[in-house]
């Protein structure tokens, strides 16, 4: 009874949050309270979430201060130079702006927010995707690799939900898959590489008004000597995304003048400093805007240097994650805005986005306290291991992290960590595969998930770049699941993801 009690649960759970009937918050709450009291919980079910609860405020306490202090360093410039700097470096050489695309799309995805991250990144490179006529699915491509690589931060959202689905210190299951991190970084890096010399070869013959007889279109620009110029009026490009569209262009149009120098007459692309100086113009009005009120640019190398020394004290484990983001959000709080009103200000403009997340963790209280309380989750595990072939067993956390990349696909994170990942940790147990390895093994498959069209981040992402979303999976989906499985490889050949 209780094995089909526990997978009923599951199942109900997961229709709910799939067909949007009700919110992950509220499917956590209700789903397990009335399968828990089917299960003859009874009033005991309230000490059986309380219990639970218990071992989520760290947790709670970690995702809370780390959403406060990423959007406050957006909030005050810290990643501005950033995004100038790359803009300026790329040039109109399409392999550099690919390249340049994953490492601002990474580092913005430090903040834990996939929305946050596409918006800006998008902000800020769609204008040269478009002014260069590259492909905006390189770009959903590119930034949807590397924010899925880093949603294994711990703040991001699946590795706190695998912590607190079996109990754990976040720190315990993070920390050992840095060098996971580390390699599938490096991964997406190299694809964004080859896809950027993809389009640079693309463009030698799709593009002929911009490139025109040049071979090689990351040597155009001679500072517009002898061609002069700059996209030829008429292109076009850019058309549709005015000020309603998150500014990435100004009144729709990026027409430039004619050639006036010598030579073929073919117009080539503006100065790298011009693309810069009309990012500015562009991002007015965004969270990128170069006016906002926020801006502390005489504070830049203080929270860069608090943001290196939260990093530092963070991979090095010698103080509970928890507490360094509340010393960091103080100290940049106090220092940014030294004022009680900004200060408050401040924590009410990220308040959203904190209740968001803390609220659904508190949830899964819920959920977690009914499947170990009624004894559900030792049921179920001791039914599947009766169905699991036992040479299999001892690979369990393996199997574990395979089993991530299409399920977390197909269902959202919180279905597959709080309703098949405990099932599946108690039964790893029998064969001797301890609960963290299997945390750490369900979080590879995270790449891939965030492809999902169950995902609004990635619905955000392609709607604001254009972008079919067939077209962005025909791209994107085998490199995903090729940073999985690099990022699960290096797990187990560094003993993160230990076998039995």
């Amino acid at each position: 009874m209780l094995v089909l009690l526990g997978f009923a649960m599951i199942a109900v759970f997961m229709v709910l949050i799939m067909t949007k009937k009700l919110t992950p918050v509220l499917a956590l709450i209700i789903v397990p309270t009335v399968f828990g009291l089917f299960a003859g919980a009874g009033l005991g079910i309230g000490d059986m979430v309380m219990d639970s609860m218990k071992s989520m405020t760290s947790t709670a306490a970690l995702l809370m201060f780390a959403i406060i202090y990423f959007g406050l360093m957006i909030d005050v410039g810290l990643f501005d130079p950033l995004v100038k700097f790359i803009l300026r470096k790329l040039g109109n050489d399409p392999a550099k702006v690919v390249l340049g695309t994953a490492i601002l799309a990474a580092a913005v995805s430090l903040d834990g927010d996939g929305s946050t991250t596409f918006i800006l990144t998008t902000a800020a490179m769609l204008p040269v995707y478009l002014r260069l006529k590259m492909s905006p699915v390189v770009l959903t491509c590119v930034a949807g690799l590397a924010n899925g690589t880093m949603n294994i931060l711990p703040w991001g959202g699946p590795t706190a939900r695998a912590a607190t689905a079996l109990n754990l210190d976040v720190n315990d299951v993070f920390v050992p898959m840095v060098p996971s991190l580390i390699v599938g970084l490096i991964v997406v890096l190299v694809f964004a590489w080859l896809l950027g010399l993809q389009e640079r070869n693309r463009l030698r013959t799709t593009a002929p008004e911009i490139w025109g007889d040049v071979a090689d279109p990351s040597e155009t620009f001679d500072g517009g000597a002898g061609r002069g110029g700059s996209v030829a009026a008429g292109s076009g490009l850019g058309a549709g995304f005015g000020a309603d569209r998150f500014g990435f262009g100004r009144n729709g149009s990026t027409a430039g003048k004619p050639g006036t120098g010598g030579g073929s007459g073919v117009a080539v692309l503006e100065d790298p400093a011009t693309l810069v100086d009309d990012h500015d113009t562009a991002m007015a009005d965004t969270a990128l805007d170069p006016n906002r009120s926020t801006l502390r640019p005489k504070l830049f190398w203080f929270n860069l240097g608090l943001t290196v020394a939260v990093m530092v004290v963070l991979v090095a484990n010698i103080v509970p994650l928890p507490f360094v983001f509340m010393v960091g959000s103080a100290i940049a709080l106090l220092v940014n805005f030294p004022k009680v009103k900004d200060q408050g200000a401040q924590l009410i403009a990220h308040a959203p986005s904190i209740v968001a997340v803390v609220s659904m963790v508190m949830a899964a209280a819920v959920l977690t306290g009914v499947l170990n309380g009624t004894g559900m989750v030792k049921a179920m595990s001791e039914w599947l291991v009766q169905i699991i072939p036992a040479d299999m067993g001892p690979f369990m956390a393996i199997i574990t992290g395979l089993l991530s990349i299409p399920m977390t696909f197909f269902m959202s994170n919180d279905a597959f960590y709080f309703g098949v990942l405990p099932v599946l940790s108690e039964t790893a147990a029998h064969y001797g595969v301890d609960a963290v390895d299997m945390a750490r093994a369900s979080i590879t498959g995270q790449p891939f998930h965030l492809q999902s069209p169950l995902v609004p981040a990635i619905l955000l992402l392609v709607s604001l770049a254009k972008v079919d979303l067939g077209d962005h999976h025909k791209k994107v989906l085998w490199r995903t699941a090729v940073v999985s499985v690099v990022m699960l490889a290096v797990g187990v050949l560094t003993g993160a993801i230990g076998i039995g």
